[in-house]
C-alpha cells in the first residue's frame, strides 16, 4: 500500500482551536515526567495544521507490514535519540515520517509522560506547525494513511469500560467508525482536554489492550 493523505470531511471543522488558546492553556498546565528509570523513551509530535476549513490534528495510521505496532493508529512519533530531548525527536520524526519540517519556535510545550506496556515513555509534543508551504509527503515505510481530524472529531467522548476484575479502566476514543486505544487515544484524549476544555484532565491510568505492547 502506498502512503495516502486523507482529508478531513467538508464542513467539519468548527472554530475555538487557535495558536494563543494552546499556549494559554499549557502556560497553567504542570506536564508530570515520569521517574527516568533506564528504559527506553520516545516522543510523538501532536501537531496541529491549519487548513481553510480550520485547524487540523495529523493523525497516521502504521503499515500492516511493520515489525512494530503493525496496523495501528499512531501519531508522528519514536525513540528519542542519544543527545535528543523530547522536542527535538519531535520534529526529526514528524520530518521523517509526513515530511513536515519546522522549526524549534513551533513546540509550544510538552503534555504527560505516558508509560506504556511495551516498555517505552512517551512525552507527547505539542507542535503549531501552522500553514503549510508543501504538501504532505509520508514515508511509505512507516505511513500508510495520513488523517487530518478536526476540531470536531477530536471533541468526541470517549468509552470508558472497566476491565473485569480489575481496578484500571480500557479507554477507547471514537474515529471516523474506528476505536483507538490508549496510548495514542489517551494522549490525543489529553490534548482535547486541556485545549477544547481547559481541563488539566490525566490519563496515566487508562489501561492498554494486550496488543499495544506488540
Amino acid at each position: 500500500m502506498t502512503a495516502e493523505s486523507v482529508r478531513p470531511p467538508v464542513g467539519s471543522a468548527r472554530p475555538g482551536l487557535t495558536r494563543d488558546r494552546c499556549v494559554h492553556a499549557l502556560g497553567g498546565f504542570a506536564a508530570r515526567t515520569a521517574p527516568d528509570t533506564g528504559g527506553r523513551r520516545a516522543a510523538v509530535a501532536l501537531t496541529v495544521v491549519e487548513r481553510d476549513a480550520g485547524p487540523v490534528l495529523l493523525l497516521t495510521l502504521r503499515p500492516s507490514r511493520m515489525r512494530a505496532h503493525p496496523g495501528q493508529f499512531a501519531l508522528p512519533g519514536g525513540g528519542i535519540d542519544p543527545g535528543e530531548n523530547p522536542a527535538q525527536a519531535a520534529l526529526r520524526e514528524l520530518e521523517e515520517e509526513l515530511g513536515v519540517r519546522v522549526g524549534p519556535d513551533a513546540v509550544l510545550g510538552v503534555l504527560d509522560d505516558f508509560v506504556t506496556r511495551s516498555g517505552y515513555v512517551i512525552t507527547p509534543v505539542v507542535v503549531w506547525a501552522g500553514v503549510l508551504t508543501e504538501p504532505l509527503r509520508p514515508s511509505p515505510d512507516e505511513v500508510a494513511l495520513v488523517f487530518e481530524v478536526t476540531e470536531a472529531e477530536l471533541d468526541a467522548e470517549p468509552v470508558l469500560r472497566p476491565l473485569p476484575g480489575d481496578s484500571e479502566t480500557l479507554f477507547r476514543w471514537p474515529f471516523r467508525g474506528e476505536q483507538l486505544f490508549a496510548p495514542t487515544a489517551a494522549i490525543i484524549h489529553q490534548f482535547r482536554e486541556l485545549f477544547l476544555h481547559g481541563r488539566g484532565t490525566r490519563v496515566a491510568g487508562f489501561t492498554q489492550p494486550d496488543f499495544a505492547s506488540r
